[in-house]
C-alpha cells in the first residue's frame, strides 16, 4: 500500500510540475526553428513526411489549437487532449480504459502520441494507415467525440478565431477537411521523442549506473526482438501471451483484417516514455512496470497462442527484473514531457 502511495505521488508531482513549467510563459512564442524537422541521431527514415505539408509556424499553431479544443466534439466537452495528457507522454493515466463523450467508457487503453511519424499504422488493431487520416477515427467515434467531420468544418466556419487561423494557416479562407487534417498532422507529427538519459547514453552524452547497463544488456538479449531500439518498436503486430478479457473480447488486428491467425494480436508499443505512459496493455490490466515484467519474465502466465518470441525471455531473477526496469525508467525523455510547444495554449496561468 505504501508502495502504491508513493508510485501515486510521484506522477502527482510530475503533473504539478508540468503546470508550473508553464507558469512564466504560457503562450510561448513559436518560432520557425520550432517547427523545422530533424531527423534525431540513429533514427531511421520516417514513414511519413512534411514533403506534402510544408511545416510553418502557423500551420502548427493551428492544428495545436484544434487538437486542445473542444469543438471538434459534438457537444464541445472533449478534445484530443483530453485522453492524450502531455504529462503522460499524451498517453492517459487516470484510467485503464479511454474515456470520452457524455462519460462513455471505451474498449481500449490510450495510446501514447509521439514519433508517429515513424509509425506506418495507427490504434492498437493498425486500422489507420495514414498520419492525416487518424484524427478521423476518434473524432467519428461513437464513444469518443461522436462528431462529423462536416460538423465539425460548419462549427469552425462559424467561429471568427478559426477562420482567422485558417487565413494565416493557409492564405485564404478556405476551410476544409483536407486543411484541418493537415494541420493537425503538423502539430502530432512533430510530438517527438529522442532526448531521454538513454538516447544521452548512446550518444555518449551521459553516464548509466551498473543496474542500467545490466538491464540494457538484459533488454537487448530478452526484449528488442519486438521493442527494437531506437524507436523501441518494430511496428509489427503480436499476441503479447495475456490471456483475453471476457468482458471486452477484444480480437484486436484480426477484427481489421479478418485473418485468424491475427485474432488477439496488437501492435507493438513503443517504449520510450513507458515509465509514464501507465497502465498497460491494450486492455490497460496492468497499473505499473513491476506488474509487465512479472508477466513476461513468468511464461507459465502467457496464453496458448502467444508470440513464439516470448518464450526467449524465460525467468528472470528479482535483480534481472530490478535491472530491467531501471533501464527502462532511463526511456523517459523530460525535455519532451516539458515541451512548452506542445501545452495546451487554453491554459492561462495568473
Amino acid at each position: 500500500m505504501k508502495s502504491k502511495k508513493r508510485y501515486v505521488s510521484f506522477f502527482l508531482c510530475v503533473i504539478i510540475i508540468t503546470l508550473l513549467s508553464f507558469r512564466n510563459d504560457p503562450t510561448k512564442k513559436i518560432t520557425t526553428k520550432d517547427v523545422t524537422f530533424t531527423n534525431p541521431k540513429g533514427f531511421p527514415k520516417p514513414n511519413y513526411n512534411f514533403e506534402n505539408n510544408q511545416l510553418t509556424v502557423e500551420k502548427f499553431m493551428l492544428g495545436k489549437n484544434l487538437f486542445y479544443d473542444n469543438i471538434l466534439s459534438k457537444d464541445n466537452t472533449v478534445n484530443c487532449g483530453t485522453c492524450h495528457q502531455q504529462f503522460a507522454a499524451f498517453a492517459h493515466i487516470d484510467h485503464k480504459l479511454s474515456h470520452g463523450i457524455y462519460a462513455k467508457i471505451g474498449t481500449r487503453n490510450v495510446p501514447a502520441l509521439q514519433n508517429l511519424i515513424w509509425k506506418d499504422s495507427y490504434m492498437w488493431d493498425g486500422g489507420v494507415n495514414n498520419l492525416e487520416v487518424q484524427p478521423i477515427n476518434p473524432i467519428t467515434n461513437p464513444i469518443e467525440m461522436d462528431e462529423s467531420i462536416a460538423n465539425v468544418l460548419i462549427k469552425l466556419k462559424r467561429d471568427s478565431t478559426y477562420v482567422s487561423l485558417f487565413k494565416k494557416a493557409w492564405k485564404d479562407s478556405i476551410i476544409n477537411s483536407e486543411r484541418l487534417l493537415k494541420s493537425l498532422a503538423q502539430f502530432t507529427g512533430l510530438l517527438i521523442s529522442s532526448n531521454s538519459r538513454y538516447d544521452k547514453f548512446i550518444n555518449k552524452k551521459d553516464t548509466f549506473s551498473l543496474s542500467e547497463k545490466n538491464g540494457l544488456k538484459l533488454f537487448r538479449s530478452k526484449c528488442a526482438n519486438c521493442h527494437a531500439e531506437p524507436l523501441f518498436t518494430d511496428n509489427s503486430y503480436r499476441n503479447n501471451g495475456i490471456k483475453i478479457d471476457t468482458s471486452l473480447k477484444d480480437m484486436g488486428r484480426g477484427k481489421v483484417t479478418g485473418i485468424e491467425k491475427d485474432n488477439q494480436t496488437f501492435k507493438v508499443p513503443s517504449l520510450r516514455n513507458v515509465e509514464m505512459t501507465y497502465p498497460y496493455m491494450h486492455d490497460g490490466r496492468f497499473k505499473n512496470l513491476q506488474q509487465v515484467v512479472n508477466h513476461y519474465s513468468s511464461p507459465s502466465n502467457f496464453s496458448t497462442n502467444a508470440d513464439l518470441s516470448l518464450k526467449k525471455i524465460g525467468e528472470l531473477t528479482m535483480l534481472e527484473k530490478t535491472d530491467l526496469i531501471a533501464f527502462l525508467k532511463t526511456l523517459t525523455d523530460k525535455s519532451f514531457i516539458f515541451d512548452k510547444r506542445f501545452a495546451d495554449p487554453y491554459i492561462r496561468y495568473n
